[in-house]
C-alpha cells in the first residue's frame, strides 16, 4: 500500500477529501478507529493528524486520555513510516517512550518526524520523534517511538 499516493489522491476527492483516507487507514489497523484520526499531513519524514476533543476519547477528568494520545502518535508514526521507508525495507515498532507534559483539554495534533538519512542508515534501530500539541501550541505529550527497520526478505 502506497500511503503517500493514497493520501495525495484522497485530497482530490470533492467534499470528502481526506476523510476517505482516514477511514481506510483506520480499517487497515482497526484500533486506530477508536480515536477517529483526521490526517492533515502525510509526507516522507513528517505526518500529522488531529484527535478531536470528544467524550469518546476522554478520561475521568474530561481531558483526552493518555492512551488515546499514544494511539494518535502511533498512527502518525505509521503513516510517516509507510511514506518514508525505502521499498527494499520493512519496519515494525519495538517500543514507545513518552512524557505527559500538560493537560490535553482541546483537539490534539499528533506529529511524527524523522530525518531522511535515518531510513538509509545501516543501523536497524530508528527513533521517530513524536509529540502532541493543543490548539494553543502547548505540547501535551512528547517522546519517541523506536522502529526496527530491516531489509525485506527475497521473495
Amino acid at each position: 500500500m502506497n500511503v503517500l499516493a493514497l493520501f495525495e489522491k484522497s485530497k482530490t476527492i470533492p467534499l470528502l477529501g481526506t476523510r476517505v483516507f482516514d477511514w481506510g487507514f483506520s480499517r487497515k489497523a482497526p484500533y486506530f478507529g477508536s480515536i477517529s484520526p483526521r490526517f492533515t499531513v502525510v509526507e516522507a519524514n513528517h505526518a500529522e493528524l488531529v484527535i478531536k476533543n470528544r467524550r469518546a476519547v476522554h478520561n475521568h477528568i474530561g481531558t483526552v486520555h493518555a492512551i488515546a494520545l499514544c494511539n494518535g502518535l502511533e498512527a502518525a508514526m505509521g503513516a510517516l513510516a509507510e511514506a518514508s521507508i525505502p521499498r527494499t525495507k520493512r519496519w515494525i515498532p519495538k517500543g514507545m517512550t513518552v512524557q505527559y507534559t500538560a493537560k490535553a483539554d482541546s483537539d490534539i495534533t499528533c506529529i511524527a518526524e524523522t530525518n531522511p538519512e535515518q531510513w538509509t542508515s545501516d543501523d536497524p534501530d530508528l527513533p521517530v520523534r513524536v509529540r502532541g500539541v493543543r490548539v494553543d501550541g502547548t505540547v501535551v505529550i512528547e517522546g519517541e517511538i523506536r522502529l526496527w527497520v530491516t531489509d525485506k526478505p527475497n521473495a
